[in-house]
Order: C-alpha cells, then structure tokens, then sequence
C-alpha cells in the first residue's frame, strides 16, 4: 500500500478484499480510512475476474490500473503505463515482463513457455502481436472497462480482457515493465489448471462471443 501511495500520480486506490480469512478484510478496512481509498468485500473467494470487476464497476478516475497485491509488479512503472494515455496516443496499455525495463526476476521455465503460448494463440485470434497477454499491469481510459462486463472469475479474465479489447479495436501499446514473480513457495497460486482455462477463454471470447 506504501509504495503504491507514495507514487506521485494523483489517484485513487480501490482495494477488494476476496473473501479473505486471514484478517486481510480488516485491515482493507483501516487502509480505507484514509481519503483516497476505498475498499469492497467478497462475501467468498470468488477470484481475480471477479474482483476485477468490482473495481472496473467503481473506478471514477480517467485512467484505471490494475495492481496485485502481492507487489510483484512494481508502483515505480505507473509512470511508464500512463505515459501512452497521457499523450492521447493509447486507449491501453500493456505492460510487457518480456520487455525488460530494470530488472527481472529469473523464474521457472515452465511459467515463461506457458505465458508466451498463450500470448502465441491468443495474438491468432486477436491479430494483435502483444509479447505478454498474461500481465497484471494494463492501464485503460475508463471509458473502455465501462464497454465490457467481465464474465470470467479467474486468470481466465485476462484473454477474456484482451479479445474484447480487440473487439473494440482500442489502441493498445506495450511498455516494458519490472518484474519480481514468486514462486511456488512464496505463495504463487497459479497453476496448470489456470493455463488450460485460459486455452479455452482465448477459443470462448474470440470466436463465441
């Protein structure tokens, strides 16, 4: 929360607690007593489309970025993300781990060939040629989330974004960002039940919808 407060870019910070056990909902709480910070509660873990949702829904800024909790994804490359925005160039903006900026961590080879796969097939049905579809960090003008409801409740959410994005024919640039990913043991969730959900929303978005 500190670093991404402290972050100069005036903001406003959504915080969605889901479904937390673990007394993350009370301290959301207290996080959103300051003034420029709010904080929406799932009644139940319902996961990351879901609560993405809530906060595309309650967002009123020009501009919504999309930040883990986990701070894998560094504050620093606010500046990088909205720079496209900014000068009217970009509706969106990616921001690519494959694309180094300042450092990235070295990670498990199996996450790297499963992220540029379905970046591969999802740019198949898309046309775009986007080097990571997989990343937290995207910056839309908020009149663009308000185009689309999301209907995926996991990491599916992210080819679901990315077709409609496609749909809408935004204009979408990259920015290389930094990037310190977990592991398995430091809590990294995702699994390979996630990569085959995603196959499927990359199919159920381009070519169902």
């Amino acid at each position: 929360m500190e670093r991404v407060s402290s972050e100069p870019t005036r903001k406003e910070i959504l915080l969605v607690d889901d479904g937390s056990t673990d007394g993350s909902g009370e301290l959301v709480d207290r996080l959103a007593e300051q003034d420029n910070v709010r904080a929406f509660h799932q009644k139940k873990n319902s996961g990351k489309g879901a609560a993405l949702k809530i906060g595309f829904r309650e967002a009123r800024g020009s501009v919504v970025v999309v930040q883990d909790a986990d701070l894998e994804y560094d504050p620093h490359d606010y500046k990088a993300l909205l720079k496209p925005i900014v000068e009217g160039r970009a509706d969106v903006v990616y921001g690519s781990r494959f694309l180094v900026r300042e450092y990235a961590r070295v990670h498990l080879y199996s996450h790297y060939v499963g992220n540029r796969f379905l970046t591969f097939l999802s740019n198949v049905f898309t046309g775009l040629n986007l080097t990571d579809m997989e990343t937290c960090y995207k910056a839309f003008r908020s009149e663009v989330v308000r185009q689309f409801d999301l209907e995926s409740k996991r990491f599916d959410v992210e080819p679901e974004i990315t077709a409609k994005i496609a749909k809408l024919r935004c204009r979408i640039y990259e920015v290389p960002i930094s990037y310190a990913g977990r592991d398995f043991s430091e809590g990294k969730k995702i699994s390979w039940r996630d990569g085959f959900s995603a196959i499927w929303a990359i199919l159920k978005f381009n070519l169902f919808r």
